[in-house]
């Protein structure tokens, strides 16, 4: 069998709105990979169940020189861990994107002593579901709601909620929903940011890390002055704790000029920036092809 990469879309439900940029991202990334000589196969999480067999053929057969992943549900990513246990090495690892889940991702990031919003995770048929916690303030209202596992796949995911009574009826939707846990957080004002990053910093690599923010749409800006390398150093640590490779988030400048991360995310779709990510993605992927193949 000729050496190939293999790349598994992101599942549709988890792009709501995001379809075509998210398919995109992974398709331009992997014509430039083929432009380098590579093959690459590229598979939907759904094809993943149908080429299990193939999968673990391959586990006494060649197995790809590197999987590249947009999936997120644990499933998909059970299907492939028999590949990651070889030593296949992924971009990004399958630990690290089930980092990303919330209830995991907090604790990483609070550990890492990057700012983060007051956060409790609790269940969603709690009889103390209605009560935020000391922790986040007295008078906590209004707070967010999400679901604690994925990000935002549909609405309701995450939401705004301005009084107990809201908060009730919010976690009897999220439950009823089979969501059994969510997490509580504090609402951070300030103008909200969407940050994109590619590569580790001190990696055996010949380019610098690629970063880049922006302004989320249909906020009021208040531009508060901060510093772009403090928000750079910052979301690559917050990275690094949860041990992504590609990846993206938010995060909130504060009136003070604090940079507080709000969530981050494995490979997002870099719709603002397609070529671009998508030119210095497949750089990383060929780097770590080069990097962790042996004779």
């Amino acid at each position: 069998m000729i050496p190939y990469l293999l790349g598994i879309y992101r599942e549709q439900q988890h792009s709501p709105g995001r379809e075509f940029d998210d398919t995109e991202i992974l398709r331009l990334a992997a014509k430039h990979v083929e432009a380098a000589g590579y093959q690459v196969h590229l598979k939907t999480p759904e094809e993943l169940g149908e080429i299990d067999t193939s999968l673990n053929e391959h586990l006494v057969g060649p197995p790809p020189l590197l999987v590249f992943l947009m999936c997120e549900r644990i499933d998909a990513l059970g299907l492939l861990e028999p590949l990651e246990t070889r030593g296949v090495p992924f971009v990004n690892p399958l630990g690290s994107i089930l980092n990303t889940y919330r209830d995991r991702m907090i604790p990483l990031l609070a550990a890492s002593e990057v700012s983060i919003p007051r956060s409790q995770i609790i269940s969603s048929n709690s009889s103390d579901s209605g009560r935020p916690s000391a922790h986040l303030g007295v008078d906590s209202f209004p707070i967010w709601i999400k679901r604690a596992d994925v990000h935002n796949t549909q609405s309701g995911d995450v939401e705004l909620i301005p009084s107990r009574e809201t908060l009730q009826k919010a976690l009897g939707t999220l439950h009823h929903r089979g969501i059994s846990h969510v997490v509580l957080q504090q609402h951070v004002p300030g103008d909200l940011i969407k940050f994109y990053g590619i590569g580790r910093p001190g990696a055996a690599y010949q380019e610098e890390p690629w970063f880049r923010w922006f302004y989320h749409r249909d906020q009021e800006l208040s531009r508060h002055p901060f510093s772009e390398a403090a928000l750079e150093s910052v979301t690559q640590q917050a990275a690094a704790a949860i041990g992504l490779e590609v990846y993206g988030g938010d995060a909130i400048i504060t009136p003070a000029g604090e940079i507080v991360v709000i969530d981050i995310n494995a490979w997002p779709s870099f719709a603002l920036f397609r070529e671009e990510a998508a030119s210095r993605i497949a750089a990383w992927l060929l780097h770590r092809v080069r990097k962790d193949t042996r004779p």
